[in-house]
């Protein structure tokens, strides 16, 4: 009997107790375009329903194969690897089993390596928000463009992109070259990868959305994901083991002159993550977080560090000083415009970060705020620190706060402050004025009840999550910034007219106080845009003015 001639893709997709998810990710394959490909679902020894539906899979279509490893990896290369030892086609993708392919993939990036010889090609990933449904386009300024690089040094900044699903890969250049993806560590994309970059002689690049990858950021700690894994000190450990292999890679391989953009990667990138997530831990969980990452830290690029914007130094620095309580305060304002509660001006009238001098030159230069011109910046753009110290239960659906703002600059007159706290659930903003009181120099408290049953909410209802910001008005002019609350406490629920309301802590940085409306009347559920139109017109006619 005459073998079939090879498939022109294999599309390699990896599972590991994931039966729920499997068939919508083999699906999409199944509905690719280009039809001449197979799939290998390449399982991690699951121990859940994973075999059975894997089987019927396979049973329904010749193109589809299974593979089961005879014990768990624990990681996605196993899987991967032993796919490409029985993978037939010369061109090879790769997908996880809770993601999809968008139907035109493969026909997409298989086109680019017929127009052009190629090591591999890549497109556009669309990330979608499983608890929203909304859609990103990831690293859009990678992929805005088609076009040919002749080497990643022509755009280093790709290693940003470090998916290994977002490519089709030529099998020769993978043999050629050996490679395959690192076994026994997490994080395994990140070296590939980086590998894939710095061997391939030309790739092009599509601005064609090539894969769907659902994210859940907040998932729970129990969340298969490795990224949803984050309060693991394993996990700091995993990558930044993987970033020294990739460190001796660049540097064995003849492409140490990338070693910069490479750190800078990893500090706007995989430390951020972490980042943001450390207001929420604990002393202990900080300090062993120190002992792995500040030895790292130490081996980067000044230049690296130099490229973050500066409130991003700050908390590295404070982290590498073992600052630990102010790696909290600084992390909670990243991305916006947070000030410190205290400044510190030096003989050389340099502005620093903090109530002391910093000890170091490092320290000095990472903590220099002096660029921020805190002292002298327009009133609208100064930067203010407000958080919530007291948060009680008052009448009704009211709660009690009190507000403590710090102004480090002393931008504001000694005596109380006119401020407001602003709330807009639909299309009408409540305003709650109240006054800020002196405390000491750059540090003003006051009292004021919140109550949202006086908000005005739309006739259809409103569901949605809000956060109260707070304006201070001065000499005409006002500043409006992000209100921090405690990091946890009791959620406090009320009932107003057709809602159900919850005030809770954020859960997430930068952690401020998050008011959530459930409607529970029926015209929220009005689906036809004349329908809704009808409810606005009536909202407008019999609302008060």
């Amino acid at each position: 009997m005459t073998a079939s001639p090879p498939p022109d893709v294999t599309v390699t997709v990896i599972v590991h107790n994931d039966a729920g998810r499997l068939p919508r990710a083999v699906e999409s394959v199944r509905r690719q375009t280009h039809r001449d490909l197979e799939i290998v679902i390449s399982d991690d020894h699951s121990t859940d329903d994973t075999p059975e539906v894997a089987r019927a899979l396979a049973a329904r279509d010749p193109r589809i194969r299974y593979l089961r490893l005879p014990e768990n990896s624990g990681g996605c290369s196993a899987p991967r690897n032993r796919a490409l030892e029985i993978a037939r086609a010369p061109y090879l993708m790769f997908l996880d089993s809770d993601d999809e392919l968008p139907p035109e993939s493969v026909a997409s990036l298989l086109a680019a390596h017929r127009e052009r010889d190629l090591d591999f090609a890549m497109g556009a990933v669309r990330r979608i928000r499983v608890d929203t449904g909304r859609r990103s386009t990831w690293m859009p300024h990678l992929v805005r463009e088609r076009r040919t690089l002749d080497g990643v040094e022509a755009d280093p900044r790709l290693f940003f992109e470090h998916l290994a699903t977002s490519k089709m890969y030529s099998r020769a250049f993978l043999d050629r070259h050996g490679l395959r993806f690192p076994e026994g560590i997490h994080y395994e994309d990140q070296l590939f990868s980086a590998q894939a970059y710095c061997l391939a002689k030309r790739f092009t690049i599509i601005p064609e959305p090539v894969y769907h990858w659902y994210i859940a950021p907040y998932a729970g700690s129990d969340a298969v994901s490795i990224s949803n894994q984050r309060h693991l000190l394993t996990n700091v450990h995993d990558r930044v083991h993987v970033q020294r292999l990739i460190d001796a890679f660049l540097a064995g391989s003849g492409h140490g002159a990338l070693r910069e953009d490479k750190d800078h990667k990893f500090l706007k990138h995989d430390f951020r993550m972490y980042a943001g997530d450390l207001p929420y831990r604990d002393e202990e969980w900080l300090t062993a977080f120190a002992d792995l990452m500040n030895p790292y830290l130490e081996t980067l690029s000044p230049g690296a560090y130099a490229r973050l914007p500066r409130a991003e130094r700050v908390v590295l620095q404070l982290l590498r000083d073992r600052r630990l309580t102010e790696v909290r305060w600084a992390a909670r304002g990243l991305g916006h415009a947070v000030a410190p509660r205290e400044l510190t001006t030096g003989p050389d009238g340099r502005t620093y970060w903090g109530g002391r001098i910093p000890e170091s030159a490092t320290a000095r230069r990472e903590l220099d705020l002096t660029e921020l011109e805190p002292a002298t910046r327009p009133f609208p753009v100064a930067q203010f620190r407000h958080e919530i110290t007291g948060i009680g239960r008052g009448p009704g659906a009211s709660v009690d706060l009190t507000v403590r703002t710090y102004d480090p600059a002393l931008r504001l007159p000694v005596g109380p402050q006119r401020a407001s706290l602003l709330l807009t659930p639909g299309r009408h903003r409540l305003t709650v004025p109240f006054r800020l009181s002196p405390v000491r120099p750059g540090v003003f408290e006051g009292q004021v009840r919140l109550d949202p049953a006086a908000a005005r909410l739309p006739l259809t209802g409103f569901a949605g999550k809000r956060h109260p910001m707070l304006r201070l008005t001065y000499q005409g002019r006002s500043n409006t910034s992000l209100l921090l609350a405690p990091l946890s406490f009791p959620p406090l629920t009320a009932h107003l007219p057709h809602h159900h309301l919850t005030i809770e802590p954020e859960g997430h940085t930068p952690g401020r106080l998050q008011l959530r409306w459930h409607p529970t009347n029926a015209l929220h559920h009005l689906k036809t845009p004349r329908l809704r139109k009808a409810a606005r017109t009536a909202a407008s006619i019999f609302s008060p003015r």
